[in-house]
């Protein structure tokens, strides 16, 4: 193998879209699940600025959930409940059994405990003095 150049950065050059786009193309070469969708639902105000909003995915008949996020001033209004209800409804009609997550012990836990989410795994001190929390909900 030629010279070869590793370069570590915290620049947005495109790289992640590019990694995102070659480990897809290889779990569909081991796997044959083809069906992988993005998953969006944005939750507006009259003027058109977000409220909240979700990012996730669906692929072999699984969704991922990747971000839930409620402006503060929504918070408790159950708008977020609204949206996670929205994305359920669309996983479940892409054919998925089941969404994942995960959180952090300072973010929502007991909001996905409230919705049907059971803790699968956890990952200890990430970030420090927290735990990231890994969820799954079977859906019916």
């Amino acid at each position: 193998m030629g010279e070869v150049a590793v370069a570590v950065s915290d620049v947005d050059d495109g790289l992640n879209e590019r990694l995102d786009d070659e480990i897809y193309a290889f779990n569909v070469a081991a796997t044959g699940l083809d069906d992988g969708r993005l998953l969006r639902v944005a939750a507006r105000g009259r003027g058109g600025e977000l409220l909240a909003g979700l990012c996730g995915w669906t692929w072999g008949g699984c969704g991922y959930i990747e971000f839930l996020w409620v402006r503060a001033d929504q918070r408790g209004s159950g708008l977020g409940t609204r949206v996670l209800a929205a994305a359920e409804a669309e996983v479940r009609r892409r054919g998925c059994a089941q969404v994942a997550l995960s959180t952090h012990s300072f973010q929502a836990p007991r909001f996905y405990a409230r919705r049907g989410y059971v803790e699968c795994g956890r990952t200890p001190a990430y970030p420090r003095g927290h735990d990231q929390i890994h969820l799954v909900k079977r859906l019916g």
